[in-house]
């Protein structure tokens, strides 16, 4: 299944105890708690006021059939704190804890107990102190309901492997049990004997409207009809696989014999909102559905080259980037791969905005989320493929450092936007996963 913008399922419910101060504004709070949440984005599920351990147990059940993906609670007093342990006993998911003012109410101290209590129980739980429309709290919400929405998505999600990841990479190999036990995914293999075939039975006519559609697209056409033809066909192999398999991202093992061979197939497939990494990097592949699924939109899978003069750094792929990326379409060339003068890539430099990078690599028992923010800025063709210079905070030395000495892999992936709240909220409601940034 194609990944798209994020629609979070979340279940609401007030916290009180009978006898305290507040008690009686529970239905009227979970009402604006639920405005709220609709207000973002979300899917709302209303469980009603949970006061009593029988009323947790039926608002468990009814977000567990509901298939929630987290649950919004909102303490109006003090309340007993094996209500929540009741209800998540029904439905086990990521809570976020919403303490509501009241010097009488005595919500505060509720929230406090209860954490102490769910922190030694190990269960997932993000809070926030303030009134319903404070926009501190709503802000954090929104993140974390994005981040467990996306929790379920990778839970759920298939990334397949074209061939195999590039021999003297060691760093980009998956370590598949890890992944699955700390993000979700589950890698099925592919041979790329069947992808050719594929491709191989496909006509021309099948394939030319498509060709003409994208060469309208370019500015500049340095190739034949035919390769063109054929990285169309190798488009359509993939998306036959994509469909048969209800894959969510692929790895495409390029180099060097196939250089060239994907690009036009990524760069298509991610206006599907479906990633497509490059050199069999799975991990990559996973790094571009988190941050497709999040922002919604095609994602850049790159390398580091060149720190330059003004502190900016230049990286970029050899041009598998959708052509959605490129900061204008005057500026695009369909052209062959760089060193090995064959396939089709779409070449241009990158558009300008906020980014969010992304790394990830197996560490023994974890998965390793290594994360930078930065602003893309306006950059000429200095590398033939999608070049993305950026800019960053750090000096560049001390990111280059950083890197190094964290032994962060080389494969980092953008997205536009400022997305980091929702990284470090899946961090923290995921378990075997070590997010790291540079301080």
């Amino acid at each position: 299944m194609p990944a798209q913008k994020l629609k979070p399922r979340i279940g609401i419910a007030c916290l009180s105890s009978p006898l305290e101060v507040g008690a009686d504004k529970a239905a009227r709070m979970e009402q604006k708690l639920s405005e709220v949440l609709k207000s973002i984005g979300c899917e709302v599920v209303e469980a009603g006021s949970v006061d009593s351990p029988e009323k947790a147990i039926a608002a468990g059940k009814k977000l567990a059939e509901k298939h929630v993906h987290g649950v919004a609670f909102g303490a109006v007093s003090w309340f007993e704190d094996y209500l929540v342990v009741d209800l998540l006993e029904e439905c086990n998911v990521p809570i976020f804890l919403w303490s509501f003012p009241g010097v009488e109410t005595g919500a505060l101290c509720g929230s406090q107990q209860l954490t102490a209590y769910l922190k030694q129980l190990d269960y997932s739980y993000s809070c926030a102190f303030g009134d319903v429309n404070d926009e501190a709290a709503i802000k954090k919400i929104q993140s974390w309901a994005k981040a467990t929405a996306l929790k379920k998505l990778l839970r759920t999600s298939k990334i397949g492997i074209v061939g195999h990841r590039i021999a003297g990479m060691v760093e980009a190999a998956v370590n598949e049990i890890q992944l699955k036990k700390s993000l979700g995914p589950r890698v099925i293999y592919f041979d790329l004997a069947k992808i050719l075939g594929i491709s191989a039975q496909l006509s021309n006519s099948d394939v030319q409207k498509k060709w003409e559609e994208l060469t309208k697209k370019a500015n500049k056409c340095d190739v034949s009809e035919k390769e063109g033809v054929d990285s169309i066909k190798i488009y359509k192999a993939l998306r036959e696989i994509i469909t048969q398999n209800n894959l969510n991202a692929l790895a495409f093992g390029c180099y060097p014999d196939n250089m060239g061979c994907a690009c036009i197939a990524a760069s298509l497939l991610a206006d599907e909102n479906i990633p497509l990494a490059c050199e069999g990097d799975v991990n990559a592949a996973v790094g571009q559905l988190i941050l497709s699924s999040l922002t919604g939109r095609p994602t850049h899978n790159t390398d580091w080259l060149e720190p330059l003069d003004d502190g900016t750094i230049v990286l970029t792929h050899c041009g598998s980037g959708s052509l959605s990326l490129a900061d204008s379409e005057g500026k695009i060339t369909l052209g062959h791969v760089r060193l090995m003068k064959q396939g089709v890539c779409a070449m241009f430099p990158s558009k300008p905005g906020i980014v969010t990078m992304l790394n990830l690599l197996p560490r023994g028992e974890h998965y390793q989320i290594a994360m930078l923010k930065g602003e893309a800025l306006h950059t000429e063709m200095v590398f033939p493929g999608n070049p993305l210079r950026v800019k960053f905070q750090a000096p560049t030395m001390a990111i280059l450092d950083w890197i190094h000495n964290e032994g962060i892999g080389h494969h980092w992936v953008v997205g536009y936007d400022d997305i980091s709240n929702e990284i470090r909220m899946l961090v923290s409601i995921t378990k075997n996963n070590r997010l790291i940034e540079l301080v």
